[in-house]
């Protein structure tokens, strides 16, 4: 199952990010997925939630969007900053 693999990934590149940041918790993880990339799309988010579950993404969540094509893009990282709510 490599969508496990996918969703590791995502997280590794998240919190590289994050960390390389320090500017907040983060919130929503946005993927582009492609109808042709031979990923399962319920199983990635299956994967992701379960991933994002834990610290230091705990309450985080994943956005799949499809696209045609074989796309398999991060598209974007939601951050909460200290004085939102």
């Amino acid at each position: 199952m490599h969508e496990l693999s996918i969703a590791l990934e995502v997280c590794r590149m998240a919190e590289e990010h994050v960390g390389r940041t320090r500017v907040g918790q983060l919130v929503e993880v946005g993927l582009e997925v492609g109808d042709d990339a031979g990923v399962e799309i319920e199983s990635l988010r299956f994967c992701l939630e379960a991933a994002l579950a834990n610290p230091p993404f705990t309450g985080a969540r994943p956005v799949i969007e499809r696209r045609r094509g074989d796309a398999l893009l991060l598209s974007y990282l939601e951050l909460a900053d200290e004085t939102d709510g």
